[in-house]
Order: C-alpha cells, then sequence, then structure tokens
C-alpha cells in the first residue's frame, strides 16, 4: 500500500510541474482528489485492510493529499502570474479612444410635474409648508373633522404604526399645524406638497402617491376667489384654452365642497374615450375650509373664512400627459421616463 501512495504520489507530482493552464491543473486536482480521485478510492478502500493496517494507511494517504494541495496551490499561483504578465505584454489600452457616454439624467415627470406646480401658486404669492408624514391620528382625522366613528374614514384605508401614530393619507393635516404656527396673524396663503399613504393599488390607486394641499384662511374669502384660483392653476397647468366646472361634492374639512373639472386635454372637451365622452375630467377636491376645522387651528370662524384644495401630482400628470396607468411611475422603465 506504501508503494501504491508513493506511486501516485509521485506521477501526480510531475503532472502538477507538467502543467501548462489552471484548467489543465483543475483537471489534474480532480482525477487525484475528487470524488472518483485516486487518493479518494485509496480511502473508500480501507474496510477491506485489516483493522491493524487501517491507521498506518490512513495516515500516509492524508500526508500524501496534504502534500498534493500544497503542491496543486503553489502551482496554481505560478500559472496566475505567469497568465497574468502575458496578457498584460500583450494587452494594450488605447487612451486615445473616445469613452464610453454616459445618459444624461433627467429629472422625473412626477418632480418636474410637482416643480411647475409649485412654480404656477409661487407665482400667485402661496408659500410652501411641509409637515411629517408619520402623523398623530388626531391631526391626521379629528382635526380635520373626521372622529374615529365617522364613515369618511372607510374612504381612506389607513397604515397604522400605533393606535395614535399613522402613516398620513393625505396632505391636509398641514392646514391644521400650519394654523396652529401662524394664529393669529393673517393672511394664511400656504400648498404643502408631499407623500401621503393609504392602502389602495391598481391602474388608476397607489398605495404611496403625492399630493399638493393649499390653504388660504383671511377675512372676507369666498368661494369665488376659490374658482378664481383654480381657473388660473388651470390655465397655467393645461394652457388658456381650458375650461373648469365644479360639481358639489362632500368632505368632512370643508363646507360647501366640491369637484373640480378641467374640459378634457385629449379631446379639447368634445368627448372622446379618455373622457367617457363627457369632455370632462377631474382633477381634484376642494371648497370653504369647515368652521370646525378653522377653530381647530386657533381661528375664530366668525371672523376669518379660508378655503381649501387637494390636487394628486400623479392625476395632473396623468391627464397633461395621457398616461392611464399610475403604476408606470414607479417601475422605472427607461422606455416610458425616457419620453419626458
Amino acid at each position: 500500500m506504501r508503494e501504491k501512495v508513493e506511486r501516485i504520489l509521485q506521477q501526480a507530482q510531475e503532472g502538477i510541474a507538467a502543467a501548462k493552464s489552471q484548467q489543465e491543473l483543475e483537471s489534474l486536482r480532480v482525477s487525484l482528489l475528487g470524488k472518483k480521485g485516486q487518493l479518494t478510492a485509496l480511502l473508500r478502500g480501507m474496510g477491506e485492510l485489516d483493522p491493524q493496517e487501517r491507521p498506518l494507511v490512513g495516515q500516509m494517504v492524508n500526508e500524501a493529499r496534504g502534500q498534493l494541495e500544497q503542491l496543486l496551490k503553489e502551482r496554481r499561483q505560478e500559472l496566475e502570474a505567469r497568465e497574468l504578465q502575458e496578457r498584460l505584454a500583450t494587452e494594450r489600452i488605447d487612451i486615445t479612444l473616445p469613452g464610453l457616454p454616459f445618459p444624461r439624467g433627467r429629472e422625473h415627470v412626477l418632480q418636474a410635474t410637482a416643480r411647475a406646480i409649485e412654480r404656477i401658486f409661487l407665482s400667485m404669492g402661496f408659500s410652501i409648508a411641509q409637515g411629517p408624514e408619520l402623523e398623530w391620528d388626531y391631526l391626521n382625522f379629528e382635526a380635520l373633522n373626521i372622529p374615529a366613528d365617522h364613515p369618511a374614514r372607510d374612504m381612506q384605508d389607513s397604515f397604522y404604526v400605533t393606535d395614535e401614530i399613522v402613516l398620513r393619507t393625505q396632505t391636509s393635516p398641514v392646514q391644521v399645524r400650519t394654523m396652529q404656527q401662524m394664529t393669529p396673524n393673517l393672511p394664511v396663503r400656504i400648498i404643502a406638497p408631499g407623500r401621503v399613504y393609504r392602502r389602495d393599488d391598481d391602474v388608476t390607486h397607489s398605495p404611496v402617491f403625492h399630493q399638493i394641499e393649499g390653504l388660504v384662511v383671511d377675512q372676507d374669502i369666498t368661494m369665488g376667489d376659490l374658482k378664481g384660483t383654480l381657473r388660473a392653476f388651470a390655465y397655467r397647468m393645461y394652457g388658456p384654452q381650458t375650461r373648469i366646472r365644479l360639481r358639489p361634492s362632500y368632505f368632512p374639512f370643508t363646507e360647501p365642497s366640491a369637484e373640480v373639472d378641467v374640459s378634457c386635454t385629449i379631446c379639447g372637451g368634445t368627448g372622446c374615450r379618455v373622457c367617457g365622452e363627457t369632455g370632462w375630467l377631474e382633477i381634484l377636491g376642494c371648497g370653504m375650509v369647515h368652521p370646525r376645522v378653522l377653530k381647530n387651528g386657533g381661528y375664530d370662524p366668525d371672523r376669518v373664512t379660508g378655503f381649501a384644495f387637494g390636487l394628486g401630482i400623479e392625476r395632473v400628470a396623468m391627464l397633461k400627459y395621457g398616461i392611464d396607468d399610475i403604476r408606470l411611475f414607479y417601475q422605472n422603465d427607461f422606455r416610458f421616463l425616457r419620453q419626458f
């Protein structure tokens, strides 16, 4: 058995020294140490030996394995160094060649739409207000005239973090925060852009989307002021040919409330598939600030009035660019994003 091990070791040493490439060296390793290798076969055949011979033979084979593994490692390092030198001697990099062009980054369509909306309202004298995305349940609902048992909460399936903290379902809490910070100063004239969260997901709804809330509070604010502001916005966003209309609606935090439609941006108001042949597309909700919300914000509803509106940035972009699936905004598909 000793002679057999020494013969395998001698042949292996000669084969390792003669190996010309790493592939050839790997084939030799498998033939010696693999599952069906020569040394492995010796270990498997130890059961046929006399029990007294097994420890000695096992030690011999393991020592031979250790020697071979060391020889294979050293030869592999030699081959790697030689291959590297050969590659360095033959390869050349032409530094005069032009580099690969990188595509120029562009502003995301939602970000660009948000910036356009902000510019329009800033030009009207509004300022930008911010609020946290993790919001108190009180500010997200109760301060906006939506108590715990109010059916309007069913329209806003919410992500609760604790019993008192929720991922805000709207940017409307910024209304109350701003009024509480500014009271009793007048006028209040702000927009509040930001992300909001609702448990909803289909072609027209996303569990995370973007809103811009608008709020004006002052003496003698009327529904006419609201309509004029929204008309000016629609003209600037969709063009001077755009018409708007207000339809009665319901929101707990405004009274009276309205839905605002713009003339269809696809057919110009004549009727098409996109607008359901009506010539109108819904764009936002609005209304006069409810007296209870004014009071929660620290203002006297007998002395001041105000209006509020909320529009979805995704909705504005979909109407402006004729996009029919809100999920396209979040899929990072270059074919879609490059269009803008």
